[in-house]
């Protein structure tokens, strides 16, 4: 997800290069209403940086929430929303497909303190990948994150193809992961965040493996895309939600776990959409690994044999060509921001 890094940004507390008047490059003024997907409960990275005051006098409008990294970046590529983020697999197969949509920054990742688990109940008789042959594992969507780390960890155990076909992934809400897992519906849940940390807490379960575990070391695995027409004719508009949402990575990292939690409490607060903020206080780190979500080409190719293998992509012969796949030409974000002061 090599890339091109535009010019230095001289940076302060808040806000970004984009004027009200700023012309696109057709001439006619840049937007300065981003749309965007939410996910219930939790607060994305273009929330905090709209309320620490990183996008100036761009703002976000909220079409609705998504549960799927796939449909969030589906919508941004028919035009149903602007910016939207996925499992790089997913923004891979995305793009091969032909859509006109390009990464701009990594926006999650894992890391010793936040990674993905795959947990069974305590008394559970799963105890290796082979237990799992003929067993249910509840994920989030199909053909993400989820699914390349399964079937990597699968493989890597020695099962064989057709063996791994007989794991059965159901798609299940994150929200609904634990309950489900509990009552039975699944032998395996998928957790992450604070959802895996409320679990944890309640008790009762333990993880059969983590994705950090699999793939090794802190990982950037997913990325905020635009469409091509966007970037084209709002370029100012691009770069300060990109350096937006880098800055609002770089706060999270520095700023106080408490008051990080305290900011994702007023930004739902103030959103009112009738949601739990219970969840939270389990929050740990941002886990982007790179700094200010900066993309590298291993971000893609350490995907590539997984889709391939799995069919998920069929189209790409040799290597992968990354220039096609991301920039970070919007990107002005050159080193750590300091931590900003939160708006009353």
């Amino acid at each position: 997800m090599a890339a091109v890094v535009a010019v230095t940004l001289a940076l302060s507390g808040c806000g970004g290069p984009a004027t009200a008047q700023q012309a696109g490059s057709d001439g006619g003024a840049e937007v300065k209403t981003v749309r965007y997907q939410g996910s219930p409960n939790t607060v994305a990275l273009v929330e905090v940086a709209e309320d620490l005051g990183y996008l100036g006098d761009v703002k976000l409008e909220w079409v609705s929430n998504t549960t799927s990294g796939p449909q969030s970046i589906q919508s941004v590529a028919t035009d149903q929303t602007d910016i939207g983020g996925a499992f790089t697999g997913a923004v891979i197969k995305l793009i091969e497909a032909g859509a006109p949509v390009k990464a701009v920054i990594n926006y999650y990742g894992e890391d010793n303190e936040t990674f993905t688990g795959y947990y069974v109940e305590e008394g559970s008789p799963i105890r290796t990948a082979r237990d799992l042959i003929g067993k249910k594992i509840a994920v989030n969507t199909l053909g993400a994150h989820h699914e390349a780390v399964i079937t990597t960890h699968l493989k890597n155990s020695g099962l064989t193809p057709e063996e791994i076909k007989q794991v059965q992934l159901v798609v299940v809400p994150p929200n609904e992961t634990e309950v489900a897992l509990r009552k039975k519906q699944v032998d395996v849940g998928t957790l992450g965040g604070v959802l895996q940390d409320r679990a944890l807490a309640e008790g009762g379960v333990r993880a059969l493996f983590t994705d950090v575990g699999v793939i090794g070391g802190p990982f950037d695995a997913g990325q905020y895309v635009l469409r091509h027409d966007f970037l084209a004719k709002n370029p100012e508009t691009s770069r300060t939600l990109v350096t937006g949402v880098a800055k609002a990575i770089e706060w999270q990292r520095s700023t106080p776990r408490e008051q990080v939690i305290a900011k994702f409490e007023e930004i739902i607060a103030k959103r009112g959409r009738n949601e739990s903020t219970e969840a939270l206080k389990y929050w740990k780190s941002v886990g982007v690994a790179s700094p200010g979500g900066r993309i590298q080409d291993t971000d893609f190719t350490r995907w590539a044999d997984y889709l391939k293998s799995a069919g998920i992509i069929t189209i790409i012969t040799g290597d992968l060509d990354t220039s096609t796949l991301y920039t970070n030409e919007f990107n002005l974000l050159e080193t750590p921001a300091p931590a900003a002061t939160p708006k009353g």
